[in-house]
């Protein structure tokens, strides 16, 4: 089998669909995802939400109370959130080279804060790369390639997660999807991953209605024909097309009382929503809400353009999880969401009202296993504290994805999702089983080449 990253997996999308959509109907069912008997599988699902522009960490998480809560006022006279209105949100406190340090939610982020109150959300701060690179493109490809410093890698680490995990069913129908606009880079070379704007839209619409079933026809048997990853592509694409068109394109009605933002946003989390809750095997979703890159007017206190989009981040994320937390046993008892950006924001305002690139983040994970509260080390806002006027990174990304991928994912193939990466010890953010490290990777993604040198043992074994 050749190396090419568009080949077929023994995870592929489940062959003949249109075959297996016939001998259910009539029926209801649970999951079109199947093991094989005896085994052990993980099911699991990982979104992972990505801020792209660069979140202001500092104006979502607030120092209220503390030696830290005077250098930020000191460093953000205008955009500065009043003690009072981030302490009605209480985060609790950690102690850090300043002494003890009590933060808060901006007053926009109310929503998240009975989720982090039930110890729901777990958020780990002054998370990201140990570069102090302040390039979008550079930051974001790092991030989502799980290589930093690397450009060519030839897969993102979402895709050699589910290249090496060896706890999913043999056939999934829908194991992959990046929802509303491209594939997200952390899925680079699956040939398992949907991009879906809306199931409503995923329709195979080539003509006049009269003739759609008779080129269906055309086209699988077209398909039928030969073994290639091409003709494998296509019956995949109208396996998928076959499913999402019965189960999932008559609209969507969240949990009574669940309340989405009337944004793309809030459209877009309901399709995964709605994909989780039919049960067609999904593992994986990448989602994006971008606007984060607030250089100027990013509003002055609690109000403005940032307010606003974290408004709208907060009562996302809250009616996902409400929407979710439904069922016995609950589709949260098995969600880990992950929210990240590719870097966060000067500690300083700038003259123009806002925040430039700057370094560490915060990072957070909503998960019915989360182990909720503050995490990781508090590097301190002092002068001499700051990385060229940013707040620094004690906590590496990898290392929470890690944990992610063996507590909850079950994936201890962290040498080859994560190359170059060592030293990973948990953190605790989510709960599970630690399970031991992969000393080796499975297989070489090919920096040095750009290939995929060592995938087709992987997917014959």
């Amino acid at each position: 089998m050749s190396n090419c990253p568009c080949q077929i997996t023994r995870r592929g999308f489940v062959a003949g669909c249109s075959a297996a959509i016939a001998s259910f109907a009539g029926s209801r069912f649970n999951s079109l995802a199947f093991a094989s008997p005896g085994t052990v599988t993980n099911d699991e699902v990982l979104v992972v939400l990505f801020l792209r522009g660069g979140q202001d960490g500092l104006h979502f998480i607030v120092p209220t109370a503390g030696n830290d809560r005077g250098f930020y006022q000191s460093l953000r006279p205008n955009l500065q959130i009043p003690a009072a209105a981030a302490q009605a949100y209480s985060l609790g406190s950690v102690t850090g080279p300043n002494g003890q340090t009590a933060f808060g939610f901006h007053p926009a982020a109310a929503p998240l804060h009975p989720l982090f109150q039930a110890g729901k959300l777990a958020i780990v701060q002054a998370c990201g790369q140990a570069a102090n690179e302040r390039s979008h493109f550079d930051s974001m490809n790092w991030i989502e390639l799980g290589t930093p410093g690397v450009d060519n890698t030839a897969s993102g680490w979402l895709t050699r997660h589910l290249m090496t995990a060896t706890n999913l069913p043999p056939n999934v129908l829908v194991p992959s999807m990046s929802v509303g606009g491209l594939q997200a880079l952390s899925q680079l070379g699956s040939n398992e991953t949907i991009n879906l704007g809306s199931p409503s839209d995923f329709s195979l619409q080539i003509g006049p209605w009269r003739y759609q079933e008779e080129q269906r026809i055309f086209l699988r048997n077209l398909y039928e024909a030969d073994t290639s990853w091409v003709h494998q592509a296509g019956l995949q694409a109208l396996d998928a097309v076959d499913i999402i068109e019965l189960y999932a394109s008559n609209g969507y009605t969240p949990r009574p009382g669940v309340v989405y933002p009337d944004t793309w946003f809030g459209q877009n989390l309901q399709t995964i929503a709605q994909m989780i809750k039919i049960g067609v095997g999904l593992r994986v979703a990448t989602l994006d809400l971008g606007g984060w890159d607030t250089h100027e007017n990013e509003g002055d206190g609690a109000g403005g353009f940032f307010a606003a989009l974290l408004g709208e981040l907060a009562q996302g994320l809250a009616a996902f999880y409400e929407d979710l937390d439904v069922g016995t046993p609950a589709f949260t008892s098995k969600l880990t969401v992950v929210v990240m950006s590719e870097f966060g924001r000067r500690a300083y305002e700038n003259p123009d009202r806002g925040t430039d690139h700057g370094h560490g983040n915060n990072l957070m994970v909503l998960s019915g296993n989360a182990l909720g509260g503050l995490h990781g080390s508090w590097p301190g806002l002092a002068a001499a504290q700051l990385n060229q006027g940013d707040v620094e990174v004690t906590t590496e990304f990898r290392r929470v994805l890690s944990e992610i991928l063996i507590r909850r994912m079950g994936n201890p193939a962290i040498s080859t999702i994560f190359p170059g990466y060592t030293g990973y010890t948990p953190l605790g953010v989510v709960q599970g089983v630690d399970l031991p490290i992969d000393a080796q990777p499975i297989f070489s993604d090919g920096f040095e080449s750009g290939g995929l040198s060592g995938w087709s043992s992987v997917v014959n074994g």
